[in-house]
């Protein structure tokens, strides 16, 4: 079993076919053949309600996606963000730690908390000598991530022919 952090960009991918969607896919929906549980843990903030809720509405604003895919994509995403993830609550410091990031890396301001909170949590799973890897799909966020010493993996990185709509 493994410890993955995703961040919105990532799990925008989950709903929407674009590159890297089989991979993420394939890694969140795999299973313990044994058990049928989740294989993996998928950590997540807080604030990636509102980040994903925000990408789905722009995906089908712009056309790549109609209301109805909007609709199920939402409401799935919904379903998983209630029981399959384990929702890292924001705290006051993630915040100080976030408006310190920005300052020595070039990241937005959820980047930043997003990158804030995946820090604190990766403090508090190395006191039991655990370890995550940070999925995101945002270049300067993966260079800030490492950085600042988490392992990382890009979704755009793991293309399959079938991520292409």
């Amino acid at each position: 079993m493994a410890l993955y952090y995703f961040d919105a960009s990532a799990l925008v991918k989950y709903n929407v076919t674009e590159p890297g969607s089989t991979w993420v896919r394939q890694l969140i929906d795999e299973q313990d053949p044994l058990s049928g549980q989740a294989h993996h843990i998928i950590l997540v903030a807080e604030i990636t309600r509102v980040e994903v809720d925000a990408g789905l509405a722009v995906i089908e604003r712009v056309g790549r996606i109609r209301r109805a895919e909007w609709d199920r994509a939402y409401h799935r995403f919904m379903s998983q963000l209630a029981h399959r993830y384990v929702i890292m609550p924001l705290s006051t410091d993630d915040f100080a730690t976030a408006a310190h990031l920005t300052q020595q890396h070039p990241l937005k301001a959820y980047d930043a908390i997003q990158l804030a909170t995946a820090l604190r949590s990766h403090r508090l799973l190395a006191d039991h000598q655990l370890a995550f890897t940070y999925v995101t799909g945002i270049t300067p966020l993966i260079a800030a991530a490492q950085a600042e010493e988490l392992l990382t993996d890009n979704p755009f990185d793991r293309l399959c022919p079938s991520d292409i709509p």
